[in-house]
């Protein structure tokens, strides 16, 4: 049984300097939606994070904006907070990414920087401390994500990741290949939403 309902993603709000970068957040976006997913995204309308979601919308999905207020002027404009089909305002940032993790069944990190890297880290620590199952992707557009994932490789060998059967992040080259990466993933581990939402109130 397919238990992938929303799909979470974590990109950058510029759009950075390699084109690939914008095109491969809208095909995501697009691929989300036409799998019948919701996007659920941090609610920006700008670079990747606006193309992801202009991507889902264009092609008739469910959108969800999770952004916290003190961001909306930074991120998002106003007419770009009445895009998505909903808009949730945090007040703030970790109200917002405990949000994001409980409407979520599956993970993305997209091209991004500093916020990217620390959202998808946590969501790695809480896997690896058993708190959730929930598959993990790395959008690795034209090599971005190899330099994260060669340190990930020196810790594993330095002897400081002792759990990495719970954290397996697949590593997929070609947005189009996120969402059946992620439902293969899903239906092989049977991987369940169930219960997650309880995590939150121990993290």
């Amino acid at each position: 049984m397919n238990t992938i309902r929303s799909i979470c993603v974590y990109c950058g709000s510029s759009p950075g300097h390699d084109e690939a970068y914008l095109k491969a957040g809208r095909a995501l976006g697009r691929s989300i939606a036409q799998s019948g997913l919701r996007l659920v995204y941090g609610g920006g309308s700008r670079g990747i994070m606006g193309a992801v979601s202009e991507g889902a919308l264009q092609a008739g999905g469910a959108v969800l904006g999770i952004i916290p207020r003190f961001l909306v002027n930074k991120e998002a404009s106003e007419s770009g907070l009445q895009r998505p089909t909903e808009v949730v305002v945090t007040e703030n940032m970790h109200e917002r990414k405990h949000l994001m993790f409980e409407q979520s069944d599956a993970f993305v990190a997209m091209p991004g920087g500093i916020g990217t890297v620390e959202e998808i880290v946590e969501i790695m620590t809480w896997a690896q401390l058993g708190h959730h199952r929930k598959p993990i992707v790395f959008g690795n557009i034209n090599g971005f994500w190899d330099p994260m994932l060669a340190l990930m490789d020196h810790m594993a060998q330095a002897g400081f990741i002792h759990t990495a059967r719970r954290v397996q992040p697949l590593v997929v080259d070609e947005a189009e290949a996120i969402v059946p990466a992620i439902l293969t993933a899903a239906a092989t581990n049977g991987i369940s939403a169930e219960g997650d939402e309880a995590v939150l109130d121990k993290l």
